[in-house]
């Protein structure tokens, strides 16, 4: 018993590692490439498009954090069954509800809530020689409050989208796993292949 617990204590502690240091190096790339690609864009409505994308994604992938925490496994069973696309890869999230969530919710949402603020940051500095009668803080302050608006009511919005369609969300999801997944070759097409090359 002592020894599960342990190995479970060092999987535990393993695994927060990992996602510790994914999320530092997968935060730096995508807020090192937005910083660029504002530098390179003049146009204030394509920073502004960028920054709306990047709230946007955060608040799509916390709805499917949530959706997995709450969507029953059951309804999918059927569907395994029938071998409709999708459906193993909806119950396999529903059983890593967990990992799923803190993935979505907590990586990819930490990412998008902390790229967001850099990026409104930089459109603040940009806007601030237009508005040269209104002092920086002002300016700053104003898009923070933005920024941090639409995170949050996009996010409480989704939520109760996500806790209500729980089960139609993770089946759109696996559905779209299912299309980058491998289909394994039929054994007709194998013995073809391999009678064409004897």
């Amino acid at each position: 018993m002592g020894n599960n617990k342990s190995n479970k204590k060092e999987s535990t502690v393993k695994h927060a590692l990992v996602v510790a240091l994914g999320t530092f190096f997968i935060a730096i790339v995508i807020s090192s490439y937005s910083q660029l690609f504002l530098e390179r864009v003049s146009s204030m409505i394509f920073a502004f498009a960028l920054l709306l994308a990047i709230i946007l994604v955060g608040i799509i992938f916390d709805i499917v954090g949530t959706a997995a925490t709450a969507a029953t496994e059951a309804p999918f069973h059927a569907r395994a069954s029938r071998k409709l696309p999708g459906a193993k890869n909806s119950i396999w999230l529903v059983r890593n509800a967990d990992k799923v969530a803190n993935f979505c919710n907590d990586v990819v949402g930490d990412i998008c809530g902390t790229v967001s603020g850099s990026v409104g940051a930089i459109i603040a500095v940009s806007l601030a020689p237009t508005f040269r009668s209104v002092e920086d803080w002002i300016v700053g302050t104003a898009m923070i409050g933005i920024v941090s608006s639409l995170t949050v009511g996009g996010k409480a919005l989704g939520k109760n989208m996500a806790i209500r369609g729980a089960d139609k969300i993770i089946l759109i999801v696996g559905q779209m796993m299912s299309l980058f997944q491998k289909k394994p070759k039929r054994p007709n097409q194998t013995a073809k292949r391999q009678g064409k090359g004897n």
